[in-house]
């Protein structure tokens, strides 16, 4: 029998590689999915393909929302699955998207699967889609489950525009607050010292307060930009541990506005994919891991492990969802009722859909609230440099009224 070398993920979420003999890879997949291993690329050893290297880069959702709504069209008129990838391939304006479908059509040409052949480029085709491709191949429903895919990024890529607009506001006041203050400080105030000097008069505090930010600012500006540097890489380092991960996510959750927006995100991501996932065929503890490691939110990734381990152990999905204080009671109780009548996929559809609907109205709301909050903290901190530079003028002209 061909000796076979495999990649995979085990149930606990460690990677795995190994060699296995079988009779081909179908059964191989099989054998692996007995051990609670998802399998990744399968390659007969000696007849390994040589993949191009690909180009740096980052395919757009968007393109991989329209390949896959352009794929599902082509397999349900009845074109073989090379002519499609091939087309596909071709019609890319993306080179490094383009490169990767050839390298696709190559691996499928060899005689692997679309699933496997996708498994090989986990930075373009994700968890999610390659699983899923695999169950519609399996089941013969491809079409279906491409068409269904597309649905699914399009909505993905919907959801991330809402998050997006939801930080392009604060973060864009802010920078012009921070410009504003910063001429203010290294061009403005600076002609006032000398003025300050001829006039004789004891300065108030808080024009000595702003007269020594501008002395900072003078001869010390390239620190801002030092420490602006060093904040964004130590984030960055933070973030990069997974304690530090889940600590990060967990504060952004508790924000104030933005916690509440964020959670509702994260719920309709889970959802979706999970809903997605089930109707597909893909088994409910696949699914969990799955929609885990693609949750975007450790916090929401940890809640998923625990429920996915307290399911193993023949709980039910509800409790250990209610258990974890991440999901609202309208979800659990509507999950609840989705596993009790056996359309857990229709209901967590539904759920998708009303989250993404309240999404976009907690998105405009928290717009319209923050307005005219970061409007007015801009007109004090300026309003305030200000009138602290005029201060001592006041001052002066009192005592020269009294005199």
């Amino acid at each position: 029998m061909p000796v076979f070398t495999f990649t995979g993920t085990s149930a606990t979420g460690h990677k795995i590689t190994g060699e296995r003999t079988a009779e081909n890879k179908q059964v191989l997949t099989a054998q692996l999915r007995k051990e609670r291993i998802v399998p990744g690329a399968i390659k007969e050893k000696g007849k390994e393909f040589a993949l191009p290297k690909l180009s740096r880069g980052k395919v757009k959702t968007k393109d991989i929302a329209i390949f896959f709504r352009q794929f599902s069209v082509m397999i349900d008129a009845g074109l073989p699955l090379v002519q499609c990838l091939e087309i596909l391939a071709a019609n890319q304006e993306s080179q490094l998207f383009q490169a990767t479908l050839t390298s696709v059509r190559q691996t499928v040409e060899g005689g692997a699967t679309l699933a496997n052949a996708l498994r090989q480029h986990p930075k373009v085709f994700d968890d999610l889609s390659t699983n899923m491709i695999e169950a519609g191949e399996t089941g013969g429903i491809l079409d279906t489950i491409l068409g269904r895919l597309a649905t699914y990024v399009e909505k993905a890529v919907k959801l991330k525009a809402a998050f997006k607009s939801a930080l392009i506001y604060p973060s864009a006041v802010i920078g012009i607050a921070v410009l504003v203050v910063g001429c203010l400080l290294k061009f403005v105030v600076p002609m006032f010292v000398s003025l300050f000097a001829g006039l004789g008069v004891d300065l108030p505090l808080p024009t000595r307060i702003v007269l020594g930010l501008s002395n900072i600012v003078q001869h010390f500006w390239w620190m801002f930009f030092f420490a602006g540097g060093a904040l964004v890489f130590g984030v960055k380092q933070f973030r990069s541990h997974p304690r530090g991960r889940y600590l990060w996510d967990e504060m952004m959750l508790k924000l104030p506005v933005m916690g509440m927006v964020l959670r509702k995100i994260a719920v309709a991501r889970f959802t979706r994919t999970m809903g997605t996932l089930i109707t597909s065929g893909v088994p409910i503890l696949e699914g969990l891991a799955i929609t885990a490691r693609t949750s975007g939110n450790a916090v929401l990734e940890s809640a998923l492990m625990k429920v996915r381990k307290a399911i193993e152990e023949g709980r039910t999905i509800v409790d250990p969802l209610k258990e974890s204080g991440v999901f609202p009671n309208m979800v659990t109780q509507m999950i609840g009722v989705g596993e009790a009548t056996g359309a857990m996929d229709t209901m967590l559809q539904k759920i998708a859909d009303f989250y993404e609907d309240e999404v976009d109205a907690a998105t405009k709301d928290m717009l319209t609230l923050m307005e005219p909050i970061m409007i007015g903290v801009l007109g004090v901190v300026v309003g305030g440099i200000v009138i602290s530079l005029y201060m001592p003028l006041f001052s002066l002209i009192s005592k020269l009224s009294n005199g």
